[in-house]
């Protein structure tokens, strides 16, 4: 009985040690000698997993001691992606097929999940063919909306059909990564919103619901959604932010916050997200949110938490980009700046008492500021007064002859100083203005209330800042 018992469990001990790793076998027609590659998507990229060369007969395996990640791969021949599949937790299995068609002729040897991606795959082309004469009345503009409610109706109900399929796909084979990538490009349903207790909508509900369900389908802990034949992480993730939240930095990062915890369950999704955020608001479009980037760092890269992923030279570029920016961020109060005018004579910006001050910091050299400059010089003459505005215009180069040129040629009426001849270190060192021109607006307490504003712009921004101040005075009374 112990022989037999030591036996059955040196039996089992060599199955399990069979299935270890992973060895993946095709076989197609029509292919022989000649490479193929295995390769999958990251992000917006592709890359090369494991190399097999074909034999005559068509036959290639790739083999290896460990598993590989599970998720969606590409079979690569003569730098041409003939076809996708997938792989998941079963990674000992069988692909036959053919060079005539590697979808319709595709037999799966034992593997249900790559049975499910190909039958969905092929459910979906004949879906296609038979909504393609409904798709061309929906297109044909001779036609009126009339004309089209039956081609429309017959596309809804092919389209029901293909949901209903994949839904049923989902339920009975949830641990899958065909369900799994199913399930992750499907939209969340947002309920209608409740009554309140007086009877009327509770406006709110929706965008509150919406938020906290938003990745119900999308597990961004799951680090096979970051390996898609089309970047949906990263969609998603600017969906989200971009969508669900005021562009305000406080309620922006309060929002990170969330979902960087959700995929901080997974080093590999941690490390990812943390990347596509850091590329995000790294230099942000929308003013104000690069204080965004500041915070990224400060938390999750200056604290050591990125430390598995991020190397010195990275980390060391990290830092300075965010130093750069945290100096001259909206709602701080900006710096002095002491520089020699034209006459050799200093000019503190301090020493400016109108309500805003533009700092304008140009290059007579610069192409775009001898565009940008006559806009400037056109608003301040205009509507200097209107608003109460000084400018304080910091030449970049040394030559003061340049400067005093530039000064006459753009008919400049402001305060402008010679940047290098300064009292107080390089602007650089006090204001992001690695480029020319770089603009910034301060308040009559010196704080910065708005930059890298285009001079054509900055009528319509002095406008609704000092509306949205008084109606922040009217809600204080």
């Amino acid at each position: 009985m112990r022989f037999i018992l030591i036996a059955v469990a040196f039996l089992v001990s060599e199955s399990c040690f069979a299935q270890l790793g992973h060895d993946i076998h095709f076989q197609v027609t029509g292919l022989k000698d000649t490479t193929a590659y295995l390769a999958y998507y990251l992000g917006e990229s592709t890359y090369i997993k494991d190399t097999a060369r074909v034999n005559s007969k068509g036959e290639f395996a790739f083999t290896g001691k460990e598993p590989i990640q599970q998720g969606i791969y590409l079979l690569v021949v003569n730098k041409t992606r003939v076809m996708e599949f997938v792989v998941g937790k079963n990674q000992h299995f069988g692909l036959k097929t053919s060079t005539a068609d590697y979808i319709k002729n595709m037999v799966v040897k034992n593997d249900v999940d790559n049975k499910l991606f190909f039958d969905n795959l092929m459910l979906r082309m004949e879906r296609q063919k038979e909504a393609e004469p409904y798709i061309k009345v929906l297109q044909d503009s001779t036609l009126n909306e009339e004309q089209k409610k039956s081609a429309r109706d017959s596309y809804s109900k092919i389209t029901e059909k293909v949901i209903a399929y994949q839904e049923k796909l989902i339920a009975g084979n949830p641990e899958t990564v065909t369900a799994i990538i199913l399930k992750s490009s499907k939209p969340v349903k947002v309920p209608d919103a409740p009554r309140k207790s007086d009877g009327g909508i509770d406006s709110t509900f929706q965008l509150r619901w919406y938020r906290a369900h938003f990745f119900d389908n999308f597990d961004l802990a799951n680090d096979m959604l970051t390996r898609l034949p089309q970047p949906e992480y990263s969609r998603k993730v600017n969906e989200y932010l971009d969508k669900l939240y005021a562009p305000q930095p406080d309620t922006v990062f309060q929002a990170i916050e969330k979902i960087v915890g959700t995929a901080s369950k997974n080093s590999v999704t941690y490390q990812y997200i943390v990347r596509i955020l850091i590329q995000k608001y790294w230099a942000p479009e929308i003013m104000g949110l690069d204080e965004v980037f500041v915070k990224i760092y400060d938390t999750y890269v200056a604290s050591g938490q990125m430390d598995y992923w991020v190397n010195a030279t990275f980390k060391k570029t990290l830092k300075e980009q965010a130093d750069r920016l945290r100096k001259s961020l909206v709602g701080k109060k900006g710096d002095n700046l002491i520089m020699q005018d034209s006459n050799f004579k200093p000019r503190s910006m301090y020493d400016i008492k109108n309500k805003y001050t533009i700092l304008y910091i140009f290059d007579p050299d610069c192409g775009h500021c001898k565009k940008e400059t006559p806009k400037l010089v056109d608003f301040y003459n205009k509507l200097r007064s209107k608003f109460n505005v000084e400018v304080y215009a910091v030449n970049a180069d040394t030559s003061m002859a340049k400067m005093r040129n530039y000064i006459k040629e753009m008919k400049m009426p402001w305060i402008t100083v010679n940047g290098p001849r300064t009292y107080v270190g390089p602007y650089q060192d006090h204001y992001d203005a690695n480029t020319t021109p770089s603009l910034y607006i301060l308040d009559d307490k010196k704080k910065i209330i708005g930059k890298k504003i285009p001079a054509e712009k900055l009528e319509d921004f002095f406008t609704h800042y000092e509306k949205f101040q008084k109606a922040k005075a009217t809600q204080k009374l």
